[in-house]
């Protein structure tokens, strides 16, 4: 959500970034729909701001390949017009997971899309298209690499330069350089629903942190198909269920003492478990959330007791990791850990061990690693700092352009909004044009 970037730089770039490529994208075939809405989070897949968890990802590095790091979910189907919980296809998929039958769309979907689905043919001479995770994902690196190939044969001033384009599993990365700044984007096709998916029902039902502090309607307002299958799943048609919409609601819920003991248990955790997979910062969230249900808000709202919520994450993880057993936030029947084996288990247990006996060493190790990464960035900088790299901030052309005016208009947005949920749409038929959301109102 843009209103939780660091500066406005980013939001610059993701202007000019957004007022091109999907739009672009979506001239090439018609496939996208004609007014999207496109949800930036802060940190990369690689932070977990997302439940991908991809076997493919490359490992990328702060200070070496890039400065800020960014995750924009893309719909490529959305599903916006039921007003009752959404009913998706489980019988052949994991918990928290779904095929996506285009039955539920329109003839004019169907036949955009068959290229991009797997086919059913049923017994009684039926026809089903699967929407397949796998060639949307294809389809989308294709478009995109025609797009930022045409782009950089008429480069314009003030756009960003391309450095680094690449294909990780179903999501493609982008690095952009920015004068001598560079941005990773994670970038994630998605199907979009309005709404709430009905094998979430009954955690409406429960009691919760957030009672009284939002609304049921802010936290159930959509959700999303993200393309990652289950450790047994068939990779070509399952869709994993993401509620990152909701998410960035609860995170208004959040004391900042506890999520500082939460970036510092990640920063900790974040390595020293990567080895075998098993845990990932997806995780340490959904246990963070449940920590927020299960104790007292007047406990949790202490302004000095992040050093007691960041011991008591790190227990979390390790009882989860001992019991196998993590749910899911949202859908709390799904297991997160039950796919683990007894010996990686036993070896991050012990990893964890390490860890609790000595917190504030490894925190320590943490930081350094941080501010050696800054360095790097800095001193980066500083040798780019005679190059010719154009910068949208010191874009010397014309201040009428639309991009310019643009950018100007989401920073006064950000900062006359603080901690308010700020949507971009971008219309593909005028690119020039955007419109936002900011909470329920529209601009």
């Amino acid at each position: 959500n843009i209103q939780t970037l660091p500066s406005v730089l980013p939001i610059i770039v993701l202007t000019l970034f957004l007022s091109a490529p999907p739009g672009m994208v979506q001239k090439l075939d018609q496939k996208l729909p004609v007014a999207n809405e496109y949800l930036l989070l802060s940190g990369g897949v690689r932070e977990g701001v997302v439940d991908l968890d991809l076997d493919e990802l490359n490992v990328y590095a702060r200070g070496t390949d890039y400065d800020m790091d960014f995750t924009l979910l893309v719909p490529a189907l959305k599903l916006h017009d039921r007003n009752q919980p959404v009913t998706l296809d489980m019988r052949h998929s994991a918990l928290c997971h779904s095929w996506l039958s285009l039955r539920l769309f329109d003839e004019g979907t169907i036949s955009k899309w068959k290229d991009c689905c797997t086919i059913v043919d049923h017994i009684n001479g039926a026809t089903n298209y699967f929407f397949s995770p796998t060639k949307v994902a294809d389809w989308f690196y294709d478009s995109i690499s025609i797009v930022l190939s045409e782009i950089q044969k008429k480069p314009q001033r003030g756009m960003p330069k391309v450095e680094k384009v690449e294909k990780n599993g179903t999501i493609i990365s982008i690095i952009l350089g920015v004068g001598s700044s560079r941005m990773l984007y994670d970038i994630v096709p998605v199907v979009s629903f309005k709404g709430w998916p009905a094998v979430a029902q009954s955690w409406l039902m429960e009691n919760h942190f957030w009672d009284g502090k939002i609304t049921e309607e802010e936290v159930i307002s959509g959700f999303y198909l993200v393309p990652a299958c289950s450790y047994k799943g068939k990779k070509d048609n399952e869709w994993r269920l993401s509620f990152a919409r909701s998410e960035v609601q609860l995170k208004k819920c959040i004391s900042s003492s506890l999520m500082q003991a939460y970036q510092a248990c990640k920063a900790i955790i974040i390595k020293l478990l990567s080895r075998p997979k098993a845990i990932s910062p997806y995780h340490l969230r959904s246990m963070m959330l449940w920590a927020c249900d299960r104790l007292p808000a007047n406990y949790l709202a202490q302004e000095d007791y992040a050093a007691h919520f960041l011991l008591g994450l790190i227990d979390d993880l390790q009882h989860c990791l001992v019991n196998k057993m993590c749910p899911n936030y949202f859908i709390p029947q799904c297991n997160m850990l039950e796919h683990l084996s007894e010996e990686t288990v036993m070896l991050h247990a012990r990893k964890l061990s390490s860890v609790r006996s000595d917190p504030a060493e490894h925190l320590r190790t943490a930081i350094e690693h941080v501010k050696a990464a800054n360095r790097l960035t800095l001193e980066l900088q500083r040798r780019g700092s005679t190059t010719s790299i154009p910068s949208p901030q010191s874009d010397g052309g014309d201040p009428n352009q639309p991009d310019d005016r643009l950018a100007k208009k989401l920073q006064q947005l950000v900062t006359e909004n603080p901690g308010k949920s700020i949507s971009v749409f971008i219309n593909p038929d005028d690119v020039t044009r955007p419109h936002f959301r900011i909470d329920d109102k529209f601009f």
